[in-house]
């Protein structure tokens, strides 16, 4: 044979390279090879059996092996075991003690062989191998193969082209398919009932990186149980050779169904005392009706759902007592709405205000009248026209892709008042029965608040139309004076009823000019007022000086409950163009005079009305033609914001401007300083000096 037939097989010989990469085992064995010639003789030294025993190949090749690896005492039985060998040709395999070139004696796993040559010539091949190697190896794969089968865990093992190498039994029991049925093929095509493009992602990412990828949830459902959702938490490891080749993926799968679920109830547990204590806060921060619905609203979208509507019961709004009889629709009138986005959910809905009539079919109306929640965890087409109000609002709803409702009654005291209905459509969870106890506890806070801003608002009218009732409806224009006024009640539900004027026509042609302010608020305010008001009245005609109105005023007061007000007092008389003024600590009036700034007139303030053993002073200036007296009360300068001192210089300022007419100063002054959502109502009177029957008379600068 020729160096031609020595040489390799050319590139391509076999259709291109068969080679596959070398693995890494045979490397950390360190395998070494010997042979031996028939005398025993060391004919072959491989570069491993240098490594192993620590002879150089010049140092071992033609020596007798027994001479050289082999201690005295065991030379005979080597010699027996290499004639055996030759003899017979007969293989052996064991561990033997050899004697390292450092004196130290190692234990060594053998397999040894005869060899022929083609001149029929016997050789002895010796592998051989580091027995607590070898030893250690061998235990490290009978402990994984032991934990593969054995392990409660599902493993698997992927190659390099993500296709399954190693499936165990915990996998197979977690999948519900066979070992079998997943060798060989890729995760996408053995499990395509998982987010597979995820898992290979992953998969794909550890193979770059090397760096492993722990507790990945993953959530689907296997042919091992169909009817329920699991989920697992899965962690990928590379795998790498002994040499450092990349041959796979690792992936360890545990089932944590149970805690998945325990999380996802804690967590919606979490979310309904967020829910709720986001409600305590902001359900009923006032008396509005409408506020109080729309925080009721506000609150439940969108973390809980995507659309929410509050409806009352019209019969709520008119009558102290709810009724919901069987006999007729239920007629509602809609308070608020709101949604999570654009939807075709909002044109779907009653326009807030608006009345709509339901008939008994409806869920909404059913929710009512048996005073309970109706839940339709998972709406069909055929439930739309239960929920809808039309036909066509059932399309919209169809459009919107609902897919579970909920209608939960408003309850408070014993009453039904209206209705809270919820939708989800983006939101992919159905309600639940849980959702139904934490929508009932929100409907049942709202409707307290509900119900109390229903009571509020029915005092806050009957106490708004008193007070209208018991104020001059158009006082007359009287001789001398042209008088201005206005009334505004506070935007609060509840803060209506101390305030009053008056324009009092006496005798000789004099006016008398009042405004008060009794303490309080509601119905017992206002019928206060009305009392002093028309005791006022009554001292007035007796032609008594504003000090002694105010005293008979004071003792009127003390007799009332704990009645504690304020009042300015002043009479006007046009032929001497003279105002005798008073004040009961009220707020000072404002004087301004043609030509002059206005300023804040300096009466003895006196003590406010109620308080008992008082004396009053009254004040005299002299009212030239043009010169206006504007009379208020504290609800137009007061806030808690301002202190009082810049509220009035505010006021002064205000009247310093040019001003058309009474009229326009007037609502100049409440367009200014007094805020409609205002928490106190507000009364004012601004009289102005004007020629007595057309006369144009003297001006004066005398007085105060």
């Amino acid at each position: 044979m020729g160096a031609a037939d020595m040489a390799g097989p050319e590139p391509g010989a076999f259709g291109g390279d068969p080679s596959l990469e070398p693995g890494g085992l045979l490397d950390v064995l360190g395998v070494a090879a010997v042979v031996l010639s028939a005398e025993g003789r060391i004919a072959l030294w491989s570069p491993q059996a240098e490594a192993l025993f620590g002879y150089s190949a010049a140092e071992a090749l033609g020596r007798p092996a027994a001479r050289v690896l082999v201690d005295e005492q065991h030379v005979p039985w080597v010699l027996s075991w290499f004639a055996g060998i030759m003899s017979r040709g007969r293989a052996w395999a064991g561990v033997f003690p050899v004697r390292h070139k450092d004196g130290s004696t190692r234990l060594t796993e053998f397999r040894n062989m005869r060899l022929e040559d083609g001149q029929g010539r016997h050789y002895a091949l010796l592998l051989a191998t580091d027995q607590p190697t070898l030893r250690r190896l061998e235990r490290d794969l009978a402990l994984s193969l032991r934990l593969v089968e054995q392990s409660p865990i599902g493993l698997a093992a992927v190659g390099t082209d993500l296709r399954y190498i190693l499936v165990n039994p915990a996998l197979e029991r977690i999948n519900g398919i066979s070992a079998a049925a997943q060798l060989g093929r890729t995760v996408g095509e053995a499990l395509p009932f998982l987010d597979t493009r995820g898992i290979e992602a992953a998969m794909r990412t550890v193979l770059d990186t090397g760096t492993p990828l722990l507790n990945q949830l993953t959530v689907g459902r296997t042919p091992a149980k169909p009817a329920s959702e699991r989920a697992w938490s899965v962690s990928y490891y590379r795998l790498d050779d002994p040499g450092g080749r990349v041959v796979g993926v690792a992936s360890s799968i545990v089932d944590v169904t149970e805690q998945h679920r325990s999380e996802i109830a804690a967590a919606a547990a979490r979310r309904r005392l967020t829910v709720i204590a986001d409600a305590s806060e902001r359900i009923g921060t006032t008396l509005d009706l409408d506020v109080t619905a729309r925080e009721l609203a506000d609150v439940l979208v969108p973390e809980f759902a995507d659309f929410a509507a509050v409806d009352v019961l019209d019969s709520v709004l008119s009558d102290s007592t709810a009724r919901t009889t069987d006999g007729s629709p239920a007629v509602f009138r809609a308070l608020a709405i709101k949604t999570a986005y654009r939807t075709p959910l909002a044109e779907a809905a009653d326009p807030v205000g608006e009345i709509a009539r339901y008939d008994a079919s409806r869920l909404v109306t059913r929710s009512v009248r048996k005073g309970r929640p109706l839940l339709v965890a998972h709406v069909t087409d055929a439930d739309l026209p239960r929920i809808a109000r039309d036909e066509a609002a059932a399309e919209l709803l169809k459009q919107a892709r609902i897919h579970s409702y909920m209608a939960v009654p408003l309850r408070a005291r014993g009453q039904v008042l209206g209705a809270l209905d919820m939708i989800r459509a983006r939101n992919p969870h159905p309600f639940t029965e849980d959702d139904v106890l934490l929508a009932t506890d929100l409907a049942a806070r709202a409707a307290v608040c509900i119900d109390n801003a229903r009571w509020y608002q029915s005092q806050r009218h009957a106490a708004l139309a008193l007070q209208r009732h018991l104020l001059p409806t158009r006082p007359p224009q009287p001789p001398g004076l042209e008088v201005a006024y206005r009334y505004q009640p506070a935007g609060s539900v509840v803060e209506i009823g101390g305030d009053w004027f008056d324009v009092i026509a006496l005798a000789g042609e004099k006016t008398a000019l009042v405004v008060g302010d009794v303490m309080g608020s509601g119905i017992n305010a206002a019928a206060t007022m009305g009392q002093l008001r028309t005791a006022a009245r009554t001292l007035a005609r007796l032609d008594l000086d504003p000090a002694t109105v105010l005293t008979h005023l004071d003792g009127i007061a003390g007799g009332l409950d704990e009645t504690i007000a304020t009042c300015v007092y002043a009479v006007y008389d046009p032929h001497r163009r003279s105002c005798r003024i008073a004040s009961a600590g009220h707020l000072p009036p404002v004087l301004t005079r043609l030509g002059h700034a206005p300023r804040l007139l300096d009466l003895p303030t006196g003590v406010p009305l109620g308080v008992g053993g008082a004396s009053f002073e009254d004040v005299r200036l002299d009212l030239g033609e043009g010169d206006e007296l504007l009379l208020y009360t504290d609800g137009l300068v007061e806030t808690r914001d301002h202190a009082i001192d810049t509220r009035l210089r505010a006021l002064t300022d205000l009247l310093n401007r040019d001003r058309p007419s009474l009229e326009d100063t007037c609502d100049l002054l409440l367009d200014a300083l007094h805020h409609h959502d205002g928490t106190d109502d507000v009364a004012l009177l601004l009289a102005r000096a004007r020629p007595l029957g057309g006369a144009s008379g003297v001006r004066t600068e005398s007085g105060i």
